[in-house]
């Protein structure tokens, strides 16, 4: 087994190899095998969906559980697909127009990548 380098954040020696990158699993840092970070480490905002892939601006993704809108009666249904994201930092951090509704912003715990 070849030893895979330690995480450059914390100082973890349990990384592990995912594609094109290093992970930590107790920090959750990333970093490219070939030692560069990627662009959205650089801006330091990095944001992944539900089944943990990474979401940039501009992604479209898609709705995984309908979602009621608080202090209405209206409710984004499953498998509504979002066009033109944008990350912004906080709870709630994708901002986007919601088809149909309007402008709000999502966890991305509830959005898968489209």
């Amino acid at each position: 087994m070849s030893a895979l380098p330690a995480c450059p954040s914390c100082g973890s020696e349990y990384t592990y190899e995912d594609g094109p990158l290093f992970i930590c699993p107790e920090c959750a840092h990333e970093w490219a095998k070939d030692g560069s970070d990627s662009a959205a480490q650089e801006e330091g905002l990095v944001v992944h969906d539900a089944h943990g892939n990474l979401l940039q601006d501009g992604d479209t993704v898609t709705v995984i559980k309908d979602l009621k809108l608080k202090g209405s009666s209206q409710v984004i249904k499953v498998g509504t697909r979002v066009k033109g994201i944008r990350l912004v930092e906080g709870d709630h951090d994708i901002d986007c127009k919601v088809p149909g509704i309007g402008a709000m912003q999502l966890k991305s715990m509830f959005v898968k990548k489209a």
